[in-house]
């Protein structure tokens, strides 16, 4: 059963930009993760500062791995002087297992009305 990390990541209207920027940037080493099934950055929209960063993995095991890696440790070193920290105030990890999941339904295709004989 897949678990979802999403990492609550509170960054100050003047340090936003910069922020996105430094996601703009990133390796994507993620992506070649085994076990990891999706990334997204989630901007917030009104009423908060926290930015929610949302990666779905195959197992616990695997989010433990891709978190003890030294793709890890560079991905959140915060690049060296060629990327900057973005400078969050603070952050905080929310760990969620998936009970259910659902996405588009294929669109069915449209037969033709039958008559009925009589």
């Amino acid at each position: 059963m897949s678990v979802v990390k999403i990492n609550v990541i509170t960054v100050p209207p003047d340090r936003q930009a910069r922020f996105e920027e430094r996601f703009r940037g990133r390796a994507g080493a993620v992506e070649n993760t085994p076990g990891f099934e999706w990334f997204e950055l989630l901007r917030p929209q009104e009423g908060t500062d926290q930015y929610l960063v949302y990666t779905r993995w195959s197992s616990e095991a695997a989010y433990q791995a891709w978190q003890s890696s030294q793709d890890f440790d560079r991905a959140h070193s915060g690049g060296g002087d060629s990327l900057a920290p973005a400078a969050a105030q603070s952050s905080h990890l929310w760990s969620y297992e998936v009970l259910e999941s659902a996405g588009p339904r294929p669109a069915q295709e449209e037969r033709p009305a039958q008559k009925s004989q009589a």
